[in-house]
């Protein structure tokens, strides 16, 4: 092997090692809805404020998230969110094929909650412009906040039951979350069926629309 291909391949095993965790996926994850406090993706992975900040020096010695300090306090943001993004795209779709453990999850929750297909972004893309659905943003508010959807309305899944008189009962509803491995969406699309909606859910997350270089806003 070439000194210059090894010392390519070096810097990608680097990468891969970064990525070979849960907890980090989790909180690249968290980072694709947009910047976070060390204290806040402590409290959203139930993980203790050093393991947290452990994960993230080394996803940020990998170079996959970059960080802007205010005051005391230090902030995360993904390095890159469209390959970063296409990064966690692609070691998923590698898992559903070749994993059987990843494969059975996504067969007996995932299929078994929502036998219907997702919704493609194309198809979504029709389907509000012809105002024929209601978007419904199931993260909480303050990811909502960060960036969303154009026209999505934000109810999170905890306040979805109290909150159902805020969706047109005789529209469709297209809900979505974190990501394609998010729970936030099966949920609600499970439980506006269950009242009489007719949902379905997109077919992966902010993060992945955001990086296909569609629309997106945020709150002023």
């Amino acid at each position: 092997m070439s000194r210059q291909k090894q010392a390519i391949f070096a810097s990608l095993a680097e990468i891969a090692q970064a990525l070979g965790h849960g907890h980090r996926l989790e909180l690249l994850e968290l980072l694709a809805q947009g910047e976070r406090g060390v204290e806040d993706l402590s409290a959203r992975t139930g993980l203790t404020f050093a393991n947290t900040s452990r994960h993230l020096q080394i996803l940020r010695r990998a170079r996959l998230v970059d960080t802007r300090r205010a005051g005391k306090r230090v902030f995360y943001r993904l390095n890159g969110d469209v390959e970063v993004v296409d990064v966690m795209q692609a070691l998923g779709r590698v898992g559903e094929r070749n994993v059987a453990e990843v494969a059975r999850v996504m067969t007996d929750y995932f299929r078994a909650r929502d036998a219907m297909e997702p919704v493609l972004r194309e198809e979504l893309m029709a389907r509000l412009a012809d105002g024929l659905v209601t978007l419904l943003d199931v993260r909480p508010q303050d990811e909502f906040a960060l960036g969303h959807l154009p026209g999505a309305r934000n109810i999170p899944l905890a306040e979805l039951e109290r909150r159902l008189a805020e969706l047109p009962p005789e529209q469709e509803v297209v809900a979505y979350c974190r990501g394609p491995y998010c729970v936030f969406s099966v949920e609600a699309v499970a439980a506006l069926r269950q009242r009489g909606y007719n949902a379905r859910r997109l077919e992966d997350g902010y993060p992945e629309w955001k990086a296909a270089g569609l629309p997106v806003e945020a709150a002023e």
